[in-house]
């Protein structure tokens, strides 16, 4: 019986029979060769089967796309198989054959993939996005785990809001109204009175009805909490959260990100310290004629990409037509679609720039960043930017002022460089009893939920802060990727729930 092998270990194995599992990716026939493209989940492998075969060579030549097959045969070297190892296939065994698949080698749109997101999963792309979204994940749970954080669940139902109110999901409980969990902040409060440094990771919920590329429904957030903890001590965290997942994800998933396209040098820069500005200047910066010339010089360079863009359109349309080879046309029918998209992309890049400079030139202080001012901001640095210190009335109540200027608070926000925006929210938290009750009837908030809150500043209160990182937005970052949806394997976005 030949070993069963994975094809990502082909390599291990050279020369011997071994035994695959998994789907047919592709099928092409090359004369007396059938080639198949066959994936298992750890990687693709190019399987051979000869017509001297030729009850082999008939069932290879008539199977259908993504049918779950069983193969034997010998590994060998080759430079142009996928991994450099092909299989020389002398048993095929096809456990449930597969036609007319939804999800063709031809270009498909957006709507129509997602509406197939069960499906579209198996496609290269979306695995790879996978596996570095699980490698990122198990080096921040291990950034936590090795610097003395203890790891706590924290509650999904909640009875009342940590941020704005009108980001709530109503659910019944038992007759009452209680909401998903926009964070798990509160309670790691009372779990860092116990334990000192503690973390949670899991779902979070915002029922904010945006439908731009960095917002979903339900996305997944890492949080620490730290006791003793004060604002510079909250940065260094942060910053040493953010760079043991770029190492990771550039230790362990260099392929993955290459057939992202990624630009991993612009990964490799990412060291601290970050560039740190407070709110003040932040504003200043976007207020900077220097800064409206460079965007305006951005602005005719996009155009100029643009005009390229449809010319090479232009070049491969033509090519594909003159195209003999099916694999041949697939091949620049998918280069097209990916043109037609950056083209897609450019046009509405040209289109907002105008704005952006205009919402930049007359920013007023006070106001809070959206998505322009935040891109704006973030492609100025070649690393991720801290921005600290806003204004207090346009952040959480459980945001401790600063002593210095108490119309601003102790928070700290981590934007992505690249134009990708904020990664990282964070505050040290406010730590007198009265202070913080006093903000609370300002905001007109009932106290009764969260007497239990209070209770931390009544026994035993220390300095104590913390912060979340968007799973899903970071994932967008370091992979590359233009939109939030494809960071999670099945987005909840405003007016989606389909699959």
């Amino acid at each position: 019986m030949p070993e069963q092998a994975l094809i990502q270990d082909l390599q291990a194995h050279l020369g011997q029979e071994v035994q695959l599992r998994g789907w047919l990716y592709g099928r092409r026939s090359g004369g007396k060769i059938a080639f198949l493209l066959v994936r298992d989940g750890t990687g693709l492998c190019q399987c051979v089967v000869e017509t001297a075969q030729a009850d082999l060579f008939a069932v290879a030549s008539g199977l259908g796309q993504e049918s779950s097959l069983v193969l034997t045969g010998t590994a060998r070297p080759d430079g142009r198989a996928p991994g450099g190892v092909e299989l020389a296939v002398t048993g095929l065994r096809v456990l449930q054959p597969a036609a007319d698949y939804p999800i063709s080698r031809k270009a498909h749109g957006t709507d129509f993939l997602m509406e197939h997101r069960h499906l579209w999963l198996r496609s290269p792309r979306q695995a790879a996005i996978l596996r570095v979204r699980h490698t990122l994940i198990r080096a921040a749970r291990a950034y936590f785990d090795s610097n003395g954080f203890t790891l706590i669940d924290t509650p999904i139902l909640s009875p009342g809001a940590a941020e704005g109110a009108g980001t709530l999901f109503p659910v019944d409980y038992f007759g009452d109204t209680v909401f998903l969990a926009q964070t798990g902040q509160l309670y790691l409060e009372a779990a860092a009175m116990a334990l000192g440094r503690v973390y949670c990771f899991g779902p979070t919920f915002r029922a904010e009805k945006s439908k731009t590329r960095r917002h979903l429904a339900e996305f997944w957030m890492i949080e620490p909490e730290i006791a003793f903890a004060e604002l510079p001590e909250l940065m260094t965290w942060a910053e040493g959260l953010v760079c043991a997942m770029i190492q990771a994800a550039l230790a362990e998933r260099r392929d993955e990100l290459a057939l992202l396209g990624r630009d991993i040098a612009a990964l490799e820069k990412i060291a601290p310290p970050f560039p740190r500005l407070t709110y003040s200047q932040a504003v200043d910066l976007l207020r900077d004629p220097e800064l409206h010339r460079k965007l305006e010089q951005e602005l005719e360079a996009d155009r100029a990409r643009l005009h390229a863009s449809i010319a090479e359109l232009a070049a491969l349309e033509e090519q594909g037509a003159r195209a003999r080879q099916g694999w041949q046309q697939d091949k620049l029918v998918q280069q097209a679609a990916d043109l037609r998209e950056r083209i897609h992309d450019l046009e509405a890049q040209v289109a907002q720039r105008p704005v952006h400079i205009e919402h930049a030139r007359n920013f007023a202080w006070g106001g809070d960043f959206g998505g322009d001012e935040e891109t704006i901001l973030s492609r100025q640095f070649d690393r991720p930017v801290l921005i600290s210190e806003y204004p207090r009335r346009i952040k959480a109540f459980y945001m401790k002022p600063s002593p210095v200027n108490p119309e601003v608070v102790l928070n700290l926000d981590m934007l992505a460089p690249e134009g990708y925006g904020e990664i990282i929210g964070g505050s040290q938290r406010e730590d007198d009893l009265s202070a913080l009750q006093k903000r609370m009837a300002d905001e007109g908030m009932n106290p009764a939920p969260y007497e239990w809150y209070l209770d931390l500043r009544r026994y035993g209160s220390v300095p104590h802060g913390g912060f979340g990182l968007g799973l899903e937005r970071t994932v967008a970052w370091i992979c590359g990727l233009k939109h939030i949806r494809e960071t999670i394997p099945f987005p909840r976005l405003m007016g989606r729930i389909y699959p």
